[in-house]
């Protein structure tokens, strides 16, 4: 379980390929205090340490992980965000976030106002009844308010120190981002008969 509060920005060293699934990243300090069988959340992914040595960290990847979320697209170099899991009795800053990742929405526009940022992305049918105005939606692993919402498409507002302490500030127009809903939206959408499509 995590928050969706970002700890630190890692950089990835090695990507998985389908015949070299193994995800090597360059978790500076924080990778100090994690060790095999740690979990972690790599833009939002759980994942779990599988080898570590001094700030490299090394995870296993499944082809369903690189299929329905961006950690198949890494590149070298590529900034993610990292987040150890919740420990008991921490303060929940952002919002429950599983790590479990419903799928890649495109970045559609990222419009400037000073130091502010706002950001819109794809709005699929089959999210419709679980990104909502005011709802939280972890992009990337990032705790975030839904701000406007439209037929097929919703927008985020982004801090001044949410933009430099996270990957978004390396985002271009048409990237794709991993997107875990609100983990209680999803059951109300159930309740309701609006379940989230399978495989979506």
């Amino acid at each position: 379980m995590f928050t969706g509060i970002v700890e630190a920005l890692g950089r990835v060293q090695e990507q998985p390929v389908p015949n070299r699934p193994a995800l090597w990243i360059d978790g500076g300090a924080l990778a100090e205090t994690l060790g095999p069988g740690d979990s972690l959340a790599v833009n939002g992914c759980c994942l779990t340490v599988t080898e570590s040595a001094a700030t490299s960290l090394r995870f296993d990847t499944l082809e369903e992980t690189r299929r329905r979320t961006n950690i198949g697209r890494l590149e070298q170099g590529a900034l993610v965000n990292l987040e150890r899991s919740v420990a008991v009795g921490s303060r929940i800053d952002g919002h429950f976030v599983t790590g479990h990742v419903d799928g890649l929405s495109r970045l559609l526009e990222v419009r400037s106002q000073g130091t502010e940022h706002e950001l819109w992305f794809e709005r699929p049918n089959h999210w419709k009844a679980v990104i909502v105005p005011k709802g939280s939606v972890a992009l990337d692993g990032i705790s975030l308010t839904v701000g406007f919402v439209r037929e097929d498409r919703f927008s985020v507002w982004i801090t001044p120190f949410t933009w430099q302490a996270t990957n978004l500030q390396a985002k271009r127009q048409g990237d794709l981002l991993n997107v875990e809903v609100d983990i209680l939206a999803r059951y109300v959408a159930a309740q309701m008969g609006k379940p989230l499509a399978e495989g979506a």
